[in-house]
């Protein structure tokens, strides 16, 4: 089918290239000009503008819209608003906040525009993997894009199917999953990334203990030299721990030992924010999602004021001063 892309990233381009080795037609529109120029040697249409962009689509238009989350998607919902028409559809596949869905699908209500939300999974490697894609939307606007969706997933490949689960059970094993209305798809991701940052701190933490293991500080028959390599590597294979962030993992370690090239200054994309405070509203306990998050804005710190206030406690209380260097 016939789809544009609006915004020209890493991953919108990549799906793009994805959608066109599917067999589909896709129009893209991008701020800038050499990256729609690009795909369009790759066989893409290129649009110069959003005007243009619906004017190269046919009723029911679809827009797949790529664009950093916030004031960026928020202004080219509205502009796309004005320009398409009843039946039309809008799929925001960034990482929007999950109340905006909803909003923004009940303000296109009224001009008969379809809203459909994309969380969407799979970073670079998407474009070979597939694309692990949680939905959001009316079921007729669902439907209409399942070719869409069947293309940019990563179908069932070579992982076994569930025992008891039959092949008519869905989508969900293909990769893809209409999870509910408006805003249901991105607070199925929002969840997704907040579960992501645990399991990467737990990783994390296990290996910062193992690495600790050599420390000259511990009883001789209990100092270990580990090659944190060979074991992320080991653990790929047959264990209980094995995930693709653990391939990932291994795969880091693999190309720098000691991690040297990094800071360990941690970004956190707003996601497990929504998340924690997603906990807070359902008065859901969600300790070790909030600690990941925590942790995340403490790496940003060489050291808290939090920890100067300890500090200085325990030099008033017991005379413990501070260990230089």
């Amino acid at each position: 089918m016939k789809i544009a892309m609006v915004g020209l990233g890493r991953m919108g381009a990549n799906m793009v290239r994805r959608l066109m080795k599917g067999g589909h037609q896709c129009v893209v529109s991008d701020r800038d000009p050499k990256a729609v120029e690009k795909l369009a040697g790759e066989g893409a249409i290129g649009a110069s503008s959003l005007e243009d962009l619906v004017k190269k689509l046919e009723a029911p238009r679809a827009v797949w819209v790529m664009v950093p989350a916030g004031e960026p998607t928020e202004s080219t919902v509205k502009q796309l608003g004005a320009l398409l028409s009843k039946g039309d559809i809008i799929i925001d596949g960034g990482n929007s906040m999950f109340k905006d869905d909803a909003r923004r699908a009940k303000e296109l209500e009224p001009k008969g525009i379809r809203y459909v939300d994309a969380g969407t999974s799979g970073g670079v490697w998407g474009i070979d993997r597939g694309y692990c894609l949680m939905v959001g939307g009316q079921t007729e606007a669902v439907k209409h894009l399942e070719p869409i969706f069947t293309t940019l997933a990563p179908g069932i490949g070579t992982i076994e199917r569930t025992p008891g689960r039959k092949p008519d059970q869905g989508t969900a094993e293909k990769g893809w999953l209409h999870c509910g209305p408006p805003g249901a798809g991105h607070f199925v991701k929002m969840i997704h990334n907040g579960i992501e940052y645990g399991m990467m701190q737990a990783y994390a933490e296990g290996l910062d203990i193992m690495r600790g293991a050599s420390s000259k500080n511990l009883a001789p028959e209990i100092q270990y030299d580990l090659n944190l390599g060979d074991i992320t590597e080991l653990w790929r294979r047959g264990s209980v721990v094995t995930s693709w962030l653990l391939d990932l993992t291994a795969m880091a370690l693999q190309e720098d030992p000691k991690l040297e090239r990094y800071t360990g200054y941690v970004n956190d994309s707003g996601e497990g924010r929504w998340t924690v405070q997603a906990a807070i509203e359902e008065a859901v306990p969600a300790e070790v999602l909030t600690s990941a998050l925590y942790t995340r804005f403490r790496s940003r710190q060489e050291h808290t004021f939090a920890e100067k206030v300890l500090s200085a406690m325990r030099e008033k209380f017991g005379g413990h001063t501070e260990k230089k260097g």
